[in-house]
C-alpha cells in the first residue's frame, strides 16, 4: 500500500522533467520565450534522459522487483528532476548518480536470479545511465556523456524486446548476433574516450546493425496483422525501428559533430524518433500499471483510433525537422522541433484522460 502511494508523486515527478524538459529542448532551438532561469536550457538532457525516463524506468523496475529499497532509485531521480527545474545546486547531480546507481543494482539483482540474455542487455542500459550521469556529474562534455545515456535507453527497449521475442524460439543463431551487435555498441562507448570519432561510429554501427535485427526478428512483425490496441502499438515499433536505424546511419557517416544542426538530427533520430515511438508504443500497457489500474478485457485502455494521430504528428515533424537540420533552414528545423513537442503533449491529452476513464468505469 505504501509502495501505491508513492508511484503517483514519482510519475507527477517524471511528467514535471517531461514539461520543463520539452520547454528547455524549445529554447535551446531558438525560441524566443520565456526562459524561466538562465540555465534551463542546458538542463534539457538531463531531464528527459535521468528526470523523466530514468524515473519512469526506475520506478517500472522497482515494482517489478516488489522489494522497498529497489523506490529509492526512482525517488533519487524523481527529487533529482524537481531539484533541477528549480535550479538547487550541489545535490542535484548526486541524486541523479545515486538513482542510476539502485536501477542498475536493481537490473543485476534481477540478472542473477534470472540469467538471461535480455536481462543482461537491461542491465547493461542501467550501467549506462550510472555511467553517463557520473560523467555529467564530473563536467564531461555532453557530446559524449549523451551516447551512454542513449545506450541506457536503446539497450533497456531492446532487452525488453528480445525478452518477448521468445515466444518466437528465435535461434541460438539470432541470439548470439543480438549480443555481438550490442557487444560492437559497448565497446564504441567505451572507444569514445580515446577516439570520438571511431567510438561514436562504432556506436552507429551498432544501433543500425540493432534496428535491423528488431526490424526482422521483433514480434511487432507479427501483431501488426492484428487490430486494435496490438496492432497500433505494432506500428509505434517499427516506425521506432526505422528511426533506430536512421540514427545510427547518421552516427556511422557524420562522427565527429559535437554541437549544431547535423548534431540535433543524429541525436533526435534515436531520442525522439526511437525512444518517444517507443514510449507512444507501451505507454497504454505502462501508466496504467504503475497507476495501479485495472481495466476491461484484459487491455491497459481501450485503444481509440485517434491515437495515431500523435504518432503520424510526431514522425511527420521529425522528417521536417531533420530536413531543416540538412537544408540549413532554421525556422523549418525550429517548427519542427516545435511540433515534435506538440505531438508528445497531445498523446499524453488524449491518454491519460482515457486511463483515467477506464480505472473509473472498471467493476
Amino acid at each position: 500500500m505504501q509502495n501505491r502511494l508513492l508511484r503517483l508523486p514519482l510519475l507527477l515527478s517524471a511528467l514535471l522533467a517531461l514539461l520543463f524538459g520539452l520547454w528547455a529542448g524549445l529554447l535551446r532551438m531558438g525560441w524566443d520565450w520565456p526562459m524561466i532561469r538562465p540555465a534551463l536550457p542546458m538542463s534539457h538532457g538531463p531531464l528527459m534522459v535521468s528526470a523523466f525516463f530514468g524515473t519512469l524506468i526506475a520506478l517500472e523496475r522497482a515494482m517489478a522487483l516488489n522489494k522497498r529499497w529497489a523506490y529509492l532509485g526512482p525517488l533519487c531521480s524523481g527529487v533529482g528532476g524537481v531539484l533541477l527545474v528549480l535550479n538547487v545546486k550541489g545535490v542535484i547531480g548526486p541524486l541523479l548518480s545515486l538513482g542510476g546507481l539502485v536501477l542498475a543494482l536493481v537490473c543485476l539483482w534481477m540478472w542473477r536470479h534470472h540469467p538471461a540474455l535480455h536481462s543482461a542487455i537491461i542491465a547493461a542500459g542501467a550501467v549506462g545511465w550510472l555511467v553517463g550521469s557520473l560523467l555529467w556529474l564530473v563536467g564531461s562534455p555532453v557530446y559524449q556523456v549523451v551516447f551512454w545515456w542513449s545506450a541506457f535507453l536503446v539497450f533497456t527497449i531492446a532487452g525488453e524486446r528480445l525478452e518477448l521475442s521468445r515466444v518466437r524460439h528465435p535461434a541460438l543463431n539470432r541470439q548470439r548476433m543480438f549480443a555481438v551487435i550490442t557487444g560492437v555498441i559497448f565497446l564504441g562507448l567505451l572507444w569514445l574516450r580515446w577516439d570520438l570519432i571511431w567510438g561514436e561510429r562504432m556506436v552507429g554501427l551498432g544501433y543500425f546493425s540493432l534496428a535491423v535485427w528488431l526490424w526482422v526478428h521483433d514480434l511487432a512483425r507479427v501483431t501488426v496483422r492484428q487490430h486494435g490496441l496490438t496492432r497500433y502499438i505494432a506500428v509505434c515499433l517499427l516506425c521506432g525501428f526505422v528511426w533506430l536505424g536512421v540514427g545510427g546511419l547518421l552516427s556511422l557517416f557524420y562522427a565527429g559533430y559535437s554541437a549544431g544542426p547535423i548534431y540535433d538530427a543524429r541525436l533526435h533520430a534515436i531520442f525522439v524518433g526511437f525512444v518517444i515511438s517507443m514510449v507512444f508504443g507501451h505507454a497504454p500497457i505502462i501508466f496504467p500499471a504503475v497507476l495501479g489500474s485495472p481495466t476491461k478485457l484484459g487491455l491497459p485502455i481501450a485503444h481509440r483510433s485517434y491515437f495515431y494521430l500523435p504518432l503520424v504528428m510526431l514522425h511527420l515533424s521529425l522528417m521536417m525537422r531533420l530536413a531543416g537540420d540538412f537544408g540549413g533552414r532554421v525556422l523549418v528545423r525550429q517548427w519542427g522541433g516545435l511540433l515534435n513537442a506538440l505531438a508528445i503533449l497531445l498523446f499524453l491529452a488524449m491518454i491519460l484522460p482515457n486511463i483515467i476513464y477506464s480505472k473509473g468505469n472498471v467493476n
